[in-house]
């Protein structure tokens, strides 16, 4: 169970660099928020995924203190 909330704590948190980096008309098709000649970010989608895993992270981290 650590393991999986770290991997994925770490994933959301690669995911969220990439929502607020990357134009949403050049994201991935498979991301939610992806619009073709949309040249803004998606701030809500970035903020969510990194607070998400955040959360993951720290609940992994948790998890392991046992």
């Amino acid at each position: 169970m650590k393991t999986i909330a770290s991997v994925l704590g770490a994933l959301l948190i690669v995911v969220a660099v990439i929502y607020l980096t990357v134009p949403a008309g050049s994201l991935p098709a498979f991301f939610p928020g992806h619009e073709a000649g949309l040249t803004r970010v998606r701030m809500k989608h970035g903020v969510a995924a990194g607070a998400v895993g955040v959360i993951l992270l720290v609940v992994g981290w948790v998890l392991g203190r046992r």
